[in-house]
């Protein structure tokens, strides 16, 4: 069979539906030798779970020893059940990932470095005269953290390291952004706060996209569902409450929402839709209760939005089916 026929037959199945795409390429990296992740590439099973508790209760255990002990344990026994542990955790996860069969457990161990590693920063900086509670401190954590993990991934190939590198990352976003507003008496800072959720959410949804073409789409849901999440309830607390509501966020919102709704259609994702929906649930209940309570009585006003929820559940439904079975 030569190229031509081995496409065309590719073709026939896929208009018959026998073969997905995925399928395709995933026979075609296995062909190609192309090596994959597969410990943060397919369902986590029970012991995988335990795994990842028995690293939280370690770091538990850590922060919990230091936190009762603090003044009475000295600098060098300090770094190292701080930094320390978090350097053997995370050398213990390249030792254990280097065979297929205790990756896992090696992904365990890498979480663990992930919690541990910025309490031993804390504690150098702390032993050095920084106020750890400053932005600034907290930046230079998150920042170090960050380059630590990004050049990590770099050299072991490991997807656990970008989700470490997300989430510090967004942390440096949040404590370098308010380091430099926080002296500032004309910004609010708890609008300013939400306008940061609102960037972050739209990062996130923009990371997703971005990993949907690649051989990282287990984080798409996740950036999809976290992203939707915080940029519409920020968008929706943006649009505040009588008597103090902002007309634009308020005029907007449902655009923003339906916009959401539309593209978990264009991009086939249930995290979209689902978040989409209940915003927009909320939306209603929220605009109801504002609006139309005092005109048409409270019982009226819970009846009309009770309908318009129906609706909206029935939409979903429909879209939910059309689109994604």
């Amino acid at each position: 069979m030569n190229k031509e026929q081995l496409i065309q037959e590719i073709k026939n199945s896929a208009a018959q539906k026998l073969i997905k795409k995925d399928e395709i390429i995933a026979a075609y990296n296995e062909g190609a030798g192309v090596k994959k992740d597969r410990a943060l590439t397919r369902h986590i099973g029970i012991s995988e779970i335990l795994y990842y508790i028995g690293g939280a209760i370690v770091f538990i255990g850590i922060a919990v020893l230091i936190g009762q002990n603090f003044d009475t344990l000295n600098n060098t026994v300090k770094i190292l059940v701080t930094l320390g542990s978090g350097l053997l955790a995370y050398i213990i996860g390249i030792i254990f990932c280097r065979k297929e069969k205790l990756n896992t457990i090696g992904q365990a161990f890498y979480f663990i470095s992930a919690l541990v590693l910025p309490i031993g920063l804390y504690v150098i900086f702390d032993m050095a005269g920084l106020y750890i509670e400053a932005l600034v401190t907290q930046s230079l954590i998150s920042g170090i953290i960050l380059i630590f993990y990004l050049l990590s991934y770099l050299i072991f190939k490991k997807n656990i390291f970008i989700i470490f590198s997300i989430i510090f990352g967004t942390i440096l976003f949040v404590t370098l952004t308010s380091y430099f507003v926080d002296s500032n008496p004309n910004i609010d800072l708890e609008k300013f706060s939400q306008y940061q959720l609102l960037t972050v959410g739209l990062t996130f949804m923009l990371l997703g996209y971005l990993f949907s073409r690649g051989d990282k789409k287990f984080l798409v849901g996740p950036l999809y569902g976290f992203g939707s999440f915080f940029f519409l309830g920020s968008a929706l607390i943006l649009g505040g409450w009588p008597p103090e509501q902002n007309v634009f966020w308020e005029v907007a919102f449902p655009f923003l929402v339906f916009g959401v709704i539309f593209l978990s259609v264009y991009l086939k994702s249930k995290a979209l839709l689902t978040f989409g929906s209940i915003f927009l649930m909320g939306y209603i209940l929220k605009i109801t209760s504002e609006y139309f309570a005092e005109g048409l009585g409270w019982p009226i006003s819970l009846m009309i939005g009770g309908l318009l929820l129906i609706f909206i559940g029935y939409f979903t439904l429909r879209l939910k089916k059309k689109y994604f079975t």
